[in-house]
């Protein structure tokens, strides 16, 4: 079927322009695709595999269509055309002639305007509508009944870009991955409330490059800001009936277009943001903190087959969407309607043109990849790590040296891949999330979880051949409960979404310390700033590449809403105001992170004994309450709450860390390893306050003690025990509360010998 739409507005059939053009067109290049931008003109570039034409139309700053240009050539599937007199700031959009087959998995319909996929800037954010989609609403056929009706005024529509940012001596920060932290960040709401910042800034990329908003990073410590979607997204047409919006961003629609609405106005109108999100880029640079954007490649905002068509769909559905059997219908395997195929050429190439232009055009150090595992699925949507994206990606020398970042499962037969993914890529670690979680708050978690857990899941990812950085250990992040909630709530309060609850985790592997929500009980508020403690110190003491969710380190709430994904509002956004309130927090998480800097036993960039023939150099061994090595049946049993994990390090210079947990509601006395050398431990934190020790010489300030430090031998008070970090000898006693944790350090034992076999 072809749509005929001359009686609803100008549209040609055939690549001959319908109309008399104010510019002078000419074939122009194939490449690259999109609107590129010179000094005479703009060439235009466009794939599809099924169009018999594409036109390009021109807008005028008020919505009005001042023009179409039909395409004049066609080079391998790729219509093109350079367009003289063109300037940048320019807003077009595209119409796609072809067959209106749904049935076949074609879908060109002209009436529509299409937005450019290889679009550097929007004009405007992108918000549903109904005159979006390619067929009647409401009728009988649903989408076998193609539209006529025009939305050209209406539609979202592009603008050519031709930055001419100056980047001076801009370089990548390029942070080790064992010297990493990162900090998961919403543009909007990290900056929305923040009172330093010029409101005219608040809630933008310019927000974010502030001095206060980038301070605050710097005092935190965190190495590499990892934004929650900046591509530019769809508000769903759903969400807006309901008064809402997709505040998270977890519905891209162009790829290569920094999302306008976290563009200042001025600039919204200029370039759609582009400058200003380098400008936020260049400033994070020179603060040596690294950009890491959350993408999503693996399904696009035009839904499934009764969504919107806002771009791909209009364009070449079958080549950028995997389709089920019958393709008419798309397969899902991402729960959102529509899967992009990269396993197909066209798919694959959009997708790596983009992940190259966000390197080399905007700068960004790396990627965390939303359901991770549909990218790597086979043209038989069978996942394995050779597929074709990772494939591409290995071989290229660009996006091969930045950080690549999996969300390592979909909702595909087999979608759940931890630890699937190819050498060099970072997992986020939900083993780790729901180990540690269920550790502090379940009295029936498992012990040898959390243990492998604390070790950057060596059982999994080392067999593979995967470092110990490969594990992004996470406590929370953006889709669950903040720190905050976690430790408030035991059930989901997402009534504010308009699902009547519905949506959201179920099963949060949360405690509320005994009253669910707000409470002034101090004892309950005592244990849930203990507990709050108890799990930021487990991630910044573990094996692994640590994750903080922004805003923890501050008492963020929202309010028991596990699902915050359609709230911009200050459900979601920072609360600075109630932030001070949190202040011995944040200074607790900064010292933390400073702790784990001071502690290379910690930050392993490799398994200890991948060098054959030497002796491991780091070692971890774990102890019961007495001080002695953990037994079969101290593991498995289920009543055990307590346990000590020993990291020595072999290296000269090095400290080894001791680690006490109480994960009991008893109050439990300790028995720390004794040691051969007769060496002391230095007390740096007791999770029973929020105090670290940033140095273990004697008169460190803060100094960490604890009025519950006896010697094994009589019973008594260790010397200096309440004054100083290093009055704890190897073998005395040490009393935790419940619910909580404490971590040593002493010197290490000095370089070991090699072994007489090959370690295991």
């Amino acid at each position: 079927m072809k749509i005929d739409v001359t009686a609803t507005g100008p549209a040609t059939g055939s690549a001959k322009r319908s109309r008399a053009t104010r510019h002078r067109v000419e074939a122009g290049r194939p490449w690259p695709l999109g609107a590129a931008a010179d000094r005479q003109g703009v060439n235009f570039a466009v794939y599809s595999g099924i169009a018999d034409s594409v036109e390009v139309c021109l807008f005028a700053p008020d919505g009005s269509e001042t023009e179409r240009i039909a395409l004049p050539a066609l080079t391998d599937d790729v219509w093109h055309g350079y367009v003289h007199g063109l300037r940048p700031g320019q807003v077009y959009g595209l119409r796609v002639h072809g067959p209106y087959e749904p049935t076949q998995g074609q879908r060109c319909n002209p009436a529509l305007l299409l937005m450019d996929p290889y679009a550097q800037a929007l004009a405007a954010p992108v918000r549903g509508a109904p005159d979006q989609f390619g067929y009647v609403l409401g009728h009988a056929d649903e989408d076998l009944a193609p539209s006529t009706t025009d939305n050209g005024r209406t539609a979202p529509k592009c603008r050519v870009v031709r930055s001419r940012f100056d980047w001076g001596d801009d370089q990548a920060p390029r942070v080790a991955p064992n010297e990493t932290v990162f900090y998961e960040v919403h543009v909007k709401g990290f900056t929305q409330t923040m009172p330093d910042v010029p409101e005219a800034l608040r809630g933008t990329y310019a927000g974010l490059a502030s001095a206060p908003a980038i301070a605050h990073l710097q005092r935190l410590g965190v190495t590499s800001v990892e934004l929650l979607p900046v591509q530019a997204f769809v508000d769903d047409l759903r969400l807006i009936e309901l008064g809402l919006s997709n505040y998270w961003g977890y519905n891209t629609i162009a790829f290569f277009a920094p999302e306008p609405r976290y563009a200042t106005p001025a600039a919204q109108s200029l370039d759609g943001g582009v400058d200003e999100f380098k400008a936020m880029v260049k400033a994070l640079h020179s603060a040596g903190i690294e950009v890491i954007l959350d993408v999503v490649y693996n399904h696009t905002g035009e839904g499934n087959h009764l969504g919107p068509t806002l771009s791909l769909k209009g364009i070449d559905h079958s080549a950028y969407y995997r389709l089920a059997e019958e393709p008419r219908f798309c397969a899902d395997i991402t729960g959102t309607g529509n899967t992009v195929d990269t396993s197909s050429p066209p798919a694959l190439r959009l997708v790596l043109d983009s992940l190259r232009y966000w390197v080399q055009e905007m700068h960004v150090d790396g990627f965390r990849f939303d359901l991770a595992s549909a990218l790597g699925r086979d043209a038989a949507c069978d996942f394995t790590w050779r597929a074709p994206f990772f494939a591409a990606i290995a071989q290229d020398p660009v996006l091969s040296r930045v950080k690549l970042i999996a969300e390592p499962w979909d909702l595909g037969i087999n979608g759940y891949q931890l630890g699937g993914f190819p050498t060099g890529w970072m997992e986020w670690n939900g083993r780790y999330r729901d180990a540690v979680r269920d550790y502090w708050t379940n009295a029936d978690a498992s012990l040898p979880a959390f243990a492998a857990s604390l070790c950057g899941s060596a059982d999994m990812l080392e067999p593979r051949r995967r470092s110990p950085t490969a594990s992004v250990n996470l406590v929370t992040v953006h889709d669950g409960f903040t720190l905050a909630d976690l430790v408030s709530y035991n059930g989901k309060h997402n009534d504010a979404n308009g699902e009547d609850n519905r949506d959201g985790e179920d099963h949060n592997r949360s405690w509320n310390c005994g009253a669910e929500g707000d409470t002034d009980d101090a004892e309950i508020l005592a244990l849930r700033q203990r507990q709050s403690r108890n799990l930021l110190a487990t991630l910044f003491l573990s094996h692994g590449t640590p994750l903080l969710l922004g805003g923890d380190e501050l008492g963020r709430t929202q309010r028991g809403n596990n699902n915050g994904y359609c709230q911009d509002n200050d459900l979601s956004w920072f609360d600075w105001e109630r932030a001070a309130n949190h202040a011995p927090l944040q200074a607790f998480t900064a010292d933390l992170m400073a702790l784990r800097r001071s502690l290379p036993v910690v930050r392993l960039a490799a398994w200890p004994h991948r060098a054959a023939g030497m002796a491991p150099c780091v070692a971890v061994e774990w102890y019961s309450v007495w001080g002695l090595s953990m037994t079969p049946d101290e593991w498995n049993d289920p009543a055990v709450r307590c346990v000590s994990a020993l990291m020595e390090s072999t290296r000269e210079g090095e400290d080894s860390l001791l680690v006490l947990f109480n994960a009991s509601g008893e109050e439990t006395v300790f028995t720390l390893p004794a040691d051969p050398q007769g060496r002391h431990w230095a007390l740096r934190l007791d999770t029973r306050d929020d105090r670290v020790a940033l140095s273990a010489d004697a008169g460190a300030t803060p100094a960490v003690s604890s009025p519950d430090v006896a010697s094994a031998a009589d019973g008594t008070p260790a010397p200096d025990a309440a004054a100083t970090a290093t009055a704890v000898e190897a073998g005395a006693t040490y009393t935790l509360l419940p619910h909580s944790l404490a971590a040593f350090t002493t010197p290490s034992r000095g370089p070991a010998s090699a072994p007489d076999s090959k370690p295991a």
